[in-house]
């Protein structure tokens, strides 16, 4: 299969294959994502259907489903075999896709991208943003490294592979009065509970719906 970015080929193929053998769904990291995701959700409820742009192996899905258990959950998943690990929890119909390909076929209350903007090449975030604020038609979940201004940090040794910025300030300032901000925090990775990378999440909601 042929991909627009390099990013898209370095995440489908062997380095995205290494990523998901190295990921797992511990009982302690799913209660910490747990955890986190109860706290990014809290003014988003109730969340009936929810759709993740690149799920890896399932685990914030997995997450959601232990916060929601009624939640209707779809994704989409660039790497076949992470795509296939996610589909086999049972919890959500996962396809795989790249998000530069994929056309929204319906709207849910969330969409969400925790982890996988950070890894796009930055000049097709414009497009990616579109695809989320396509898929919802009430909120937006954004989990990400944050940074105030745009910068590229090497990533296990590769070049052009992480970039950070204020991806909810680009969609803010993209959509106008169309969306605005409802809750934003911090998850530090030492907290004994809510356990993650020292990511920041945005949540996002469209207006007059």
């Amino acid at each position: 299969m042929s991909y627009r970015t390099e990013q898209e080929a370095f995440w489908a193929g062997e380095f995205g294959e290494a990523y998901r053998e190295r990921c797992s769904l511990s009982d302690a990291l799913v209660a910490a994502r747990t955890a986190c995701m109860a706290r990014m959700l809290r003014h988003a409820a109730p969340v009936e259907s929810a759709f993740e742009v690149g799920c890896n192996i399932g685990l914030n899905l997995l997450a959601l489903k232990r916060v929601s258990p009624a939640t209707e959950l779809e994704a989409i998943e660039i790497n076949a075999q992470s795509a296939r690990a996610a589909n086999e929890l049972g919890i959500a119909a996962v396809e795989t896709a790249s998000v530069l390909d994929y056309e929204p076929r319906k709207t849910y209350d969330l969409s969400m991208i925790c982890g996988v903007l950070i890894h796009l090449n930055p000049e097709i975030l414009g497009e990616v943003y579109d695809t989320l604020f396509k898929l919802s038609h009430r909120h937006i979940l954004l989990f990400e490294y944050y940074n105030p201004t745009p910068v590229e940090v090497t990533y296990r040794g590769h070049e052009g592979r992480l970039f950070k910025r204020d991806f909810a300030g680009d969609m803010l300032d993209r959509y106008g009065d169309r969306l605005r901000l409802v809750d934003y925090g911090f998850f530090y990775h030492r907290d004994p509970i809510a356990r993650s990378d020292d990511g920041t999440f945005f949540l996002l909601e469209k207006t007059g719906v």
